[in-house]
């Protein structure tokens, strides 16, 4: 069975506060190293009421205490929008606490807006720097040498597992450049799919770090009894997609009484328009999931699947990952 993991916003519901959304977070943590999946990574946005995984190392921390077995880390930080040394600093002292636990996926994107980009001091000619960032970033876990003039303190020697993450050609070439471990937001970007994982293959440099080329790709699965209460349970993430798009980011709404209902919410061009952007989605019953999955590997051939279900019910997001998992192992 290929190895799945959890991709998690912390999100953040109508009619709920943060405090509950992290709450569910732990839960959904749980419950899933207890079902065997392999990661749970947090991703770093801003300025959005629906994500409350912006301080994304405090949130990894806490998930990493609250759990014993499970890879936990960040898919990913935006490195735009922080100082490499800082982010070394606080990812070295994660993998001292939770030795052999912790992964760092590492994004161009600042993940938000123009003016929430401004207020980090960060601004997007920072993505530019990206590279060198990276590079700078990696050399601070390598061994303390003598004379060194700055160290991350913890960091140096301590072993965490990077990954470039990416929805363009661009994260592709760099991965397959410096030899690291790749993920792709095919979740909600799966334009570029083919061609970046044909450019990642192709062009990849063995490294240290890894021998040969390594990708995990990140899906929806929403997972229900039936394939209508599925289809029903996807128009959170539908309503969502739509209400981003219009420039109306929100809170995670309840779905609609039914998914037919979607046709009323959005015009054509908007439905067409998340179609696509949630093309890489399996909705349905067991056997439905299980079906789309298995077309899915056998076409992209990844090494790893990452999963997000942005569910409004917790209940029925636990169960939604209990379910998928169960089925795939069949």
């Amino acid at each position: 069975m290929i190895p799945l993991s959890v991709l998690d916003l912390a999100p953040g519901g109508e009619g709920r506060d943060v405090a509950q959304a992290f709450a569910h977070m732990r839960d959904l943590a749980r419950h899933a190293e207890q079902l065997g999946y392999r990661r749970y990574w947090l991703a770093e946005h801003h300025n959005m009421p629906g994500i409350a995984s912006a301080a994304t190392a405090v949130l990894i921390g806490h998930v990493a205490g609250a759990t014993s077995t499970i890879r936990v880390g960040a898919g990913g930080v935006m490195l735009p929008n922080h100082a490499p040394l800082q982010v070394a600093e606080q990812f070295g002292t994660l993998a001292t606490l939770y030795p052999g636990r912790i992964d760092l996926g590492l994004g161009r994107a600042p993940g938000t807006d123009v003016a929430a980009t401004r207020a980090l001091r960060r601004y997007y000619a920072g993505a530019d720097e990206f590279p060198r960032d990276v590079i700078e970033l990696l050399g601070y876990f390598e061994p303390v040498q003598p004379g060194q003039a700055v160290q991350a303190v913890p960091g140096g020697g301590v072993e965490v597992e990077p990954w470039i993450l990416g929805s363009s050609l661009f994260g592709a070439q760099l991965a397959a450049k410096l030899g690291l471990r790749y993920a792709f937001a095919s979740h909600f970007a799966p334009a570029a799919l083919e061609d970046a994982l044909h450019v990642y293959r192709a062009r990849f440099e063995p490294s240290a770090k890894l021998a040969s080329p390594h990708v995990m790709l990140a899906i929806n699965i929403v997972c229900a009894d039936t394939d209508d209460e599925a289809r029903r349970l996807f128009t959170t993430q539908q309503q969502a997609f739509v209400n981003l798009r219009r420039g109306r980011p929100g809170l995670v709404p309840p779905p609609l009484t039914s998914a037919d209902d979607l046709d009323t919410f959005c015009n054509p061009m908007e439905k067409a328009g998340i179609d696509q952007a949630l093309s890489c989605s399996a909705v349905g019953s067991p056997s439905t999931v299980t079906a789309w999955v298995d077309a899915f590997v056998k076409r992209h051939r990844p090494d790893e699947l990452i999963v997000t279900a942005n569910i409004f019910d917790p209940d029925a997001r636990l169960r939604s990952y209990a379910l998928a998992m169960e089925a795939l192992r069949q």
